[in-house]
């Protein structure tokens, strides 16, 4: 079966000039199929206060109001998404920017109110991969912004990392899939201070270990859930490295 790359790569990443240079000339240099999803926090949080716009954060989780809606909408599908598309073109890459609403490609609902009410968040039912298996057939690279929409006219602020998550799965049925979560560090480190510390190999069952351990805490938490639960949907495995390391030297093997 042919393989196909998923690559998440976190705002940190894409709004720097020198590191979205340097992800895009690796991203564009990976052989084969290849789909990117990218975030762009910063950027919306910057274009809000511009506009007198507060942002609000629980948990390192943004409040999606009306205001805040109309924001990302513009800054994830539009600045961050074509910036990055035009500069793959620049590099030869037919990239295709995509939100959720575009040809119903994401479909979500907006996420129950609870202990908080996060506005207008959406959490995933269904990805078309039939298009995007179409499209990536068709020597097109999609580039999908984290935006979905819930079929009734509004769109949704929703987690780039589910978003790579649910793509990496839809593509299971046409592909072999690998996805790859780009962040800060070169991968799960024992020791958060030494960047030598990688581990290369984690099973759901050492994952356990070293949550007990303490080793996995924090934000690492729901991104190996996120990893482990796309593995037993099909994926074959995922990374997660630093975005200058997407040639697979170095970094965290899940599988």
């Amino acid at each position: 079966m042919e393989q196909v790359n998923v690559i998440k790569v976190g705002g940190a990443v894409v709004e720097n000039a020198d590191t979205l240079a340097q992800l895009l000339a690796d991203f564009s240099a990976l052989p084969g199929a290849k789909v990117l999803v990218h975030g762009g926090g910063r950027s919306a949080t910057q274009v809000a206060a511009n506009l007198g716009i507060e942002s609000q954060m629980v948990g390192g989780r943004r409040i999606t109001d009306e205001a805040m809606l109309r924001v990302v909408t513009m800054v994830y599908g539009g600045l961050v998404n074509k910036n990055v598309v035009a500069r793959l073109q620049a590099l030869g890459v037919q990239a295709l920017g995509l939100t959720g609403a575009d040809a119903d490609l994401i479909r979500s609902h907006r996420r129950p109110v609870g202990e908080v009410d996060y506005g207008w968040v959406g959490d995933v039912d269904r990805v078309r991969g039939d298009l995007l298996a179409t499209l990536i057939r068709q020597g097109i690279v999609p580039v999908v912004a984290p935006l979905t929409h819930d079929g009734e006219g509004h769109m949704l602020n929703t987690n780039a990392d589910t978003i790579a998550s649910e793509v990496a799965c839809a593509l299971t049925p046409f592909f072999d899939v690998t996805l790859t979560f780009c962040f800060e560090k070169r991968g799960l480190l024992r020791n958060p201070d030494d960047e030598e510390s990688v581990v290369p190999f984690v099973s759901e069952a050492d994952f356990a270990q070293l949550k007990a351990e303490g080793v996995v805490s924090g934000g690492m938490v729901p991104k190996l859930e996120n990893a482990f639960q796309a593995i037993r949907r099909g994926v074959r495995s995922v990374v997660i490295t630093r975005a200058d390391h997407l040639d697979g030297q170095g970094g965290t093997c899940l599988s």
